[in-house]
């Protein structure tokens, strides 16, 4: 049907300008099948569709020429249609336009359907109710209306604003290669007109023909230019005769007013010696914000020279919603290239949005609002940011869960506050003030090495996360740096150092290098948490005097030093911490604790630095898992029987058409296949003809457990647990009961770490054998002159213990 023409429903007038191209079918995609014939009349010179569909067909606006020449629609700005409407002219479009009380019975639009249904051009005539923009203030509708408008000439700069916007750093990058990229592709010249009362009007003075028109650029200029519309006898007076030319003060500008109720009362004169008025329209409000980073300076009439030489006027970055993508990020990139060819901003961060737990938006009608400020009242700034900031990165939407602060508090503050907490217990005890020279890195022990070797290594990972605008990443590493290696893992393991007696040189190392974990923690997290980091740094700093004693944000931002990290080192740790979770979670499944010794576990190797590398920490795994000895499995064969399985999450969005090929070729592997996939951490085959790369991510492997152990699989180790438990094992787990029983009363008793005591403990005959094989260690750990098994001793005489739901025993603590 396109290119079809038809009759003129109401032929009351006809557009002036070509209105043989007029009356015909013409395609637009923003109309659908779904409702009625598919066609549907539009009005090119009331709608923004409705004028690009018809623009782009050739097809004339209904614009007829009014007494003047100009062309006008057939409705004028009061919204009644022109006398060319015949018996419709003088009436207002929409019934709510008539004062109260002076509205028609019939609107103008129930007339035009009446008449085109008594003349027979209208086959159905029914009510049909769409949403409608009306006026905030008034609750009227609002028409929408083509008005002669000021452009800037915005597409003239459109290469020049994709080359340049290439140059900025997006967050993410799909909004600015996107939704911002595929704006500037579609440019359109900036409507710069705006029909409002406050704001800055538009500096131009126009003739009454438009002839001639001047457009002003400064203060200093319009008081010349009034100067001579008052020679010329148009203005009596010049309202900003006391403006001070040259002189930049505040003062000197509140000498004026240039709102539109004031300088539309000032009248130019024109290079003819017409009078020139101004023209009535403001300048849009987003000019204002594209033009802050150089109109705060007050160029170019201040700050000129280093505007212009780029020292200043571009943002190192900006943060907004994404919706400002055709707003602020819009204005500022567009100004800053059409007036100096450069960018506005280098990094800018797209905000998402603020949602509830269940991912719905949030509002007070649905009641799932949540108020900032009881938030901040409840949980401090600082969770609530560190959670914020963790739990999603800036650019995505956060479903917001006030579980999640508590979860934060708990688990990264708190942890960070009891390892603070631990290290000025032993300090203030040992009086340590960091006042002893620096023990040599290569003198601390290998877990001293080790710790600083990681928190450089999270200087680096930190400070480049901060420097790409992905403070996500740099949360999440300090967050499993602070629970996972400090607290978790250095301070568990070097306790005895810190409470042991002596002050030796291996105590300072341990402090020396706790405190700068702390202090480094304090300064890579002040960006985020900068309340509790700035308190953590000071208590530092002013017991020390290092560093800048005034505030945390005062001092320089960690440096790392490549010196001090060790790959090789970081490396042999993070196995010995992985094979040591992964027999705790072995232990676990049981229901063994930790404190009953196990005899051995075995470790398949996967190559020789592999092999190295676990020997080197196998020392601290087996005292850390409890058991006596670790084999290594050179050959697996016959000995470990393992099974693999396609992770269809990661195999289908990389090999969708092929997933179920690669699947089935997975799970044809044999013991060596797996073998093999395990020590190169992944496998490449041919599948289809096409190359498949595959990780440790793409399969799952399970190790079938063995009589008598249990097993194990993460990544690419797997570990073996022997669970027999012995006579001689059976002792010495009760004895490390009893350790752990006595430590405990110890500390409920108020007894300093370093008092001596003597114990005394009820007999039994499921404790006596293992007490008395076990008495040097028990005395050792528990600082006990004397251990005695006595046959009585009255229970308000000691404690009773229990060790397990069949034993128990009273047991009596006395400082010595």
């Amino acid at each position: 049907m396109v290119g079809l023409e038809y009759e003129q429903l109401l032929p009351y007038a006809l557009p002036h300008e070509n209105a043989d191209k007029a009356f015909r079918v013409i395609p637009g995609d923003f109309v659908t099948t779904e409702d009625g014939t598919g066609i549907v009349h539009i009005a090119p010179t009331f709608g923004a569709d409705d004028a690009k569909v018809a623009k782009e067909a050739g097809v004339p606006p209904m614009l007829v020429l009014d007494e003047n020449g100009n062309a006008v629609p057939l409705v004028d700005l009061q919204g009644k249609f022109r006398p060319e409407m015949g018996e419709f002219a003088g009436k207002f479009v929409k019934n709510e336009y008539y004062n109260k009380g002076e509205e028609p019975e019939k609107s103008v639009d129930v007339e035009i359907a009446i008449k085109l249904k008594e003349e027979n051009k209208a086959f159905k005539v029914e009510k049909y109710e769409h949403s409608y923009p009306h006026c905030w203030r008034t609750d009227k509708p609002v028409l929408y209306y083509p008005l002669d408008s000021w452009f800037i000439k915005s597409t003239a700069a459109k290469d020049r604003m994709i080359a340049l916007n290439k140059t900025i750093n997006w967050k993410p990058e799909s909004t600015g290669t996107g939704r911002f990229g595929n704006w500037l592709e579609n440019l359109n010249d900036w409507n710069l007109s705006r029909s409002r009362y406050w704001g800055i009007p538009i500096p131009i003075w126009r003739t009454e023909d438009g002839a001639e028109a001047i457009c002003i650029s400064s203060v200093e200029q319009l008081k010349s230019e009034i100067e001579r519309a008052i020679a010329k006898g148009l203005m009596t007076k010049n309202p900003l005769a006391n403006f001070v030319v040259g002189d930049m003060s505040k003062a000197n500008y509140e000498k004026f007013d240039l709102h539109k109720n004031y300088v539309d009362e000032i009248t130019l004169v024109s290079a003819s010696g017409k009078p020139m008025k101004r023209e009535t329209d403001l300048i849009d409000v987003w000019f204002d914000s594209g033009s802050m980073p150089t109109a705060q300076l007050h160029y170019p009439f201040e700050n000129k020279e280093l505007i212009e030489k780029q020292k200043l006027g571009v943002a190192d970055f900006i943060a907004e919603g994404v919706d400002q993508t055709r707003g602020w990020f819009f204005t500022l990139h567009a100004i800053s290239t059409m007036v100096f060819d450069n960018i506005a901003y280098k990094n800018v961060v797209s905000n998402g949005l603020v949602l509830d737990k269940n991912g719905q938006k949030m509002s007070k009608r649905l009641g799932n609002a949540i108020d900032p400020f009881q938030t901040l009242d409840k949980y401090g700034p600082d969770a609530t940011r560190w959670y914020m900031i963790t739990n999603a990165q800036p650019w995505d939407n956060l479903k917001f869960d006030l579980e999640g602060i508590t979860e934060v508090q708990r688990k990264f503050f708190g942890t960070l506050y009891n390892t603070y907490g631990f290290f000025a217990l032993y300090a203030n005890l040992d009086g340590f003030k960091y006042a002893e020279e620096e023990i040599p890195l290569e003198k601390r022990p290998e877990i001293d090495r080790w710790i600083i070797s990681k928190l450089n290594s999270l200087i680096k990972e930190v400070d480049a996360a901060y420097e790409t605008y992905e403070p996500t990443k740099a949360g999440r590493a300090i967050q499993d740096f602070v629970n996972d290696h400090l607290s978790n893992w250095y301070v568990r393991l070097c306790r005895r150092r810190f409470w042991k007696g002596d002050y030796s040189e291996d105590k300072i190392a341990a402090y020396q290098t706790l405190y700068t974990c702390l202090e480094v923690v304090a300064q890579l997290s002040s960006p985020i948490a900068p309340f509790y980091a700035d308190l953590l740094y000071t208590d530092l700093s002013k017991i020390s005097g290092k560093g800048n004693t005034t505030s945390v944000h005062l001092s320089d931002f960690p440096l790392a030093n490549e010196k001090a990290i060790d790959l090789d080192l970081e490396q042999r740790m993070e196995i010995a911490q992985k094979v040591s979770s992964m027999v705790l979670s072995l232990r676990k499944k049981e229901q063994i604790k930790v404190r009953q010794p196990l005899q051995k576990i075995m470790v398949p190797i996967l190559d020789a630095t592999f092999k190295r590398q676990l020997q080197d920490v196998a020392d601290l795994v087996l005292s850390e898992v409890n058991v006596k000895e670790i084999q290594y499995l050179e050959d697996t064969a016959g000995v470990l029987v393992k099974s693999i399985k396609p992770n269809f999450k990661t195999l289908g969005p990389k090999y969708g058409k092929i997933m179920k090929q690669i699947a089935a070729v997975v799970t044809q592997f044999n013991q060596n296949d797996i073998q093999n996939f395990e020590k190169n951490s992944g496998a490449k085959l041919t599948v289809e003809g096409e190359e498949v790369v595959l990780d440790m991510n793409d399969v799952e492997i399970i190790t079938q457990d063995i009589p008598g152990w249990l097993v194990a699989t993460e990544g690419s180790i797997t570990v073996a647990l022997d669970i027999t438990i012995t006579q001689e094992l059976k002792e010495e787990g009760i004895a490390r009961e009893f350790i752990n029983r006595i430590q405990n009363l110890r500390k409920d008793s108020g007894f300093e770490v370093n008092d001596r005591i003597s114990l005394k403990i009820l007999q039994h005959s499921e404790i006596n054998e293992a007490i008395i094989k076990n008495k040097n260690y028990i005395c050792s750990e528990t600082l006990a002159t004397e251990l005695n098994l006595v046959e009585k001793l009255e229970q308000n005489n000691g404690v009773v213990v229990e060790l397990d739901e069949n034993v128990s025993t009273i047991m009596s603590v006395e400082k010595v």
